[in-house]
């Protein structure tokens, strides 16, 4: 019979890489949880016309990548990204009659019908976090300072922050047309993506990898010739709180976004590019200052970024320890077993991670199974010393036992957990 596997580009996280997984997301939770965010969940599942609205009808994402579906009556999406239902989250619940400022932080999977390749998937696991109500760049740059300290806690190496800035309405509008007019006599030298593109969404042209498209956006006019007096004071805040910081950025002028929603701000954080190779990029985001009005809220100005957990994880160095117990209880013989499972009971009652193996395996056996898993201590419950209302406790770093009272079971062992681990036989 053929086996079932998971679909191409959703993939399994088995327990010893999860923990790794959890690493990382501690580090971010305790990262935004220390800035004063709190913790938003949204569904999987959206409205299509969601990311229709925000993210744009001519970018990659809505045309090619979105899991779209319809059920009854109902357009439906699996969600492609996480800004836009937090969005939607802050209208419905009218968030910004009850504070002034929100921030929010979130993590969970996404999904995009893209080619799988190494660190994006299909199935996809991001972290992020989103700021309402607040317009000026010191928020911006808080973001960006405490994304560099996150990357530092788990160990990326080489991470760098491109800065730009897009603008706000008036200045995306005159720098399209300008776009449009350098590109249009190249147009036939462009790949069929831009020129499709060229009269649907031409800022995307300057993301573009094709060495046709890079030839031909050489020498097209630069965006921050076109910000406005406020665009400008905005970046140049930006730049300045940075700089107070000591958050080291590289301006970057062709910097674009794959989603129409930005406004001015826009960031990217590369990193680990000995791991990731050209695809570095591991967080993006900026300035979406119009999206909460386009969904029927006020006028509230936002700010947020995304990072996906599996290039994270990828290029970071997070030491986890191989240990997934502390002590494993091994019972001989089936009238021991009974007295086991209320030892593993009451030892996690005391904070010990525990595992009763209960198989009916030979001592030497259960012995081995302590020592792959990473226990520390191994509690062997024979028929014998139950009837004496003893146990023997085996400490397995330094290859002693001692008999314990059942009732001075779960006191023995914290002491010996307490004790720095050596391999040095007791004498």
């Amino acid at each position: 019979m053929t086996p079932v596997r998971a679909v191409k580009g959703m993939n399994d996280v088995l327990p010893a890489e999860a923990r790794r997984w959890q690493q990382v997301e501690a580090a971010f939770r305790s990262t935004m949880e220390r800035l004063g965010y709190g913790e938003v969940r949204t569904p999987y599942v959206e409205p299509t016309g969601l990311f229709v609205r925000t993210i744009g009808e001519a970018t990659d994402v809505v045309e090619k990548e979105m899991y779209s579906f319809k059920h009854r009556d109902d357009e439906l999406t699996l969600r492609p990204e996480g800004t836009a239902g937090a969005a939607r989250a802050y209208v419905e619940h009218k968030v910004h009659n009850s504070e002034p400022i929100t921030r929010w932080y979130y993590t969970g999977p996404m999904f995009r019908a893209e080619r799988p390749q190494r660190g994006r998937y299909r199935q996809f696991s991001q972290v992020g976090a989103e700021v309402y109500g607040d317009a000026g760049p010191a928020c911006d740059a808080e973001m960006i300072d405490a994304l560099m300290r996150f990357l530092g806690d788990i160990g990326v190496p080489d991470a760098e922050v491109l800065l730009g800035s897009i603008g706000g309405p008036e200045t995306r509008a005159s720098y399209r047309d300008a776009l449009v007019a350098a590109l249009t006599p190249v147009a036939s030298t462009l790949s069929e993506d831009s020129q499709r593109r060229l009269s649907t969404n031409p800022l995307r042209i300057l993301d573009s990898k094709d060495p046709r498209d890079r030839a031909a956006v050489a020498d097209v006019p630069k965006l921050d010739a076109h910000l406005s007096d406020a665009d400008r004071a905005h970046f140049d805040g930006l730049r300045r709180h940075l700089d107070a910081l000591g958050t080291p950025y590289t301006v970057d002028t062709s910097l674009v976004r794959g989603l129409d929603y930005y406004t001015r701000t826009l960031f990217e954080i590369r990193g680990a590019k000995d791991k990731l190779g050209a695809g570095s990029t591991l967080v993006g985001g900026g300035r979406y200052d119009g999206m909460v009005k386009e969904l029927g809220g006020p006028d509230v100005p936002a700010i947020g970024f995304a990072a996906g957990l599996e290039r994270l994880i990828i290029a970071s160095d997070v030491a986890v320890a191989p240990a997934t117990v502390d002590a494993l209880v091994a019972p001989v013989g089936d009238g021991a077993v009974d007295a086991a499972l209320v030892m593993g009971r009451d030892l996690r009652a005391a904070g010990v991670r525990c595992e009763v193996d209960a198989r009916g395996a030979s001592v030497k056996s259960m012995l081995r199974r302590a020592n792959a898993l990473g226990a520390r201590v191994a509690i062997v419950v024979g028929e014998r010393e139950l009837a004496e209302g003893a146990v023997d406790v085996k400490d397995l770093a330094s290859h002693s036992q001692v008999r314990v009272n059942i009732d001075k079971l779960a006191s023995a062992v914290t002491e010996t957990l307490a004790r720095p681990a050596t391999t040095e036989s007791a004498s």
